[in-house]
């Protein structure tokens, strides 16, 4: 009897701690779902901001940006203040605008192409930007962000980053 006694113990100890380790999982994956959601309605609505944290250049190795660096995206205009290290293959930039990557562009593209395993992969074509061809963001669920500036006139540059709250 001592041990029928023991052994329902032990049954009722190990189901009552597999139901918390489960139920903390189910909370980490609400959370998850609740943030990839929300990361998934600013992308459809076209407003959000991206803050660099990291650049790493074509030639060189990654450099921590330790100014407030970011490329806003609304519907009907991209803003970009973001640095450049790299190679031009042109002229020097006569002003202080053309130095990095400082834009306004009220006329560009806008596409946004789901990933396999989540995520989103966003190209946006500005059209009256001198400097810039293409900046593709790549977003994760989770709102960690990597964006890819390409030029005809400079190396291709990448930042590391987040989608702001």
């Amino acid at each position: 009897m001592k041990t029928l006694v023991k052994i329902y113990a032990i049954i009722t100890a190990v189901v009552c701690i597999a139901n918390t380790v489960s139920g903390q999982q189910t909370a980490k994956q609400a959370k998850a779902a609740a943030k990839s959601a929300a990361v998934k309605a600013k992308i459809d609505a076209q407003n959000y901001t991206f803050k660099a944290k990291y650049a790493q250049p074509m030639r060189g190795g990654q450099r921590y940006l330790t100014s407030d660096y970011d490329l806003r995206i609304t519907k009907d205009s991209v803003i970009a203040y973001l640095p450049y290290f790299g190679r031009v293959y042109m002229t020097a930039p006569l002003t202080p605008e053309e130095n990095g990557i400082m834009f306004t562009s009220t006329k560009f593209g806008y596409k946004v192409e789901p990933k396999k395993k989540g995520g989103w992969l966003i190209t946006i074509s500005p059209a009256n930007v001198k400097y810039v061809a293409k900046l593709i963001l790549d977003v994760s669920p989770s709102g960690t962000t990597s964006l890819s500036v390409s030029s005809n006139y400079r190396d291709v540059i990448t930042f590391t980053g987040y989608m702001k709250e």
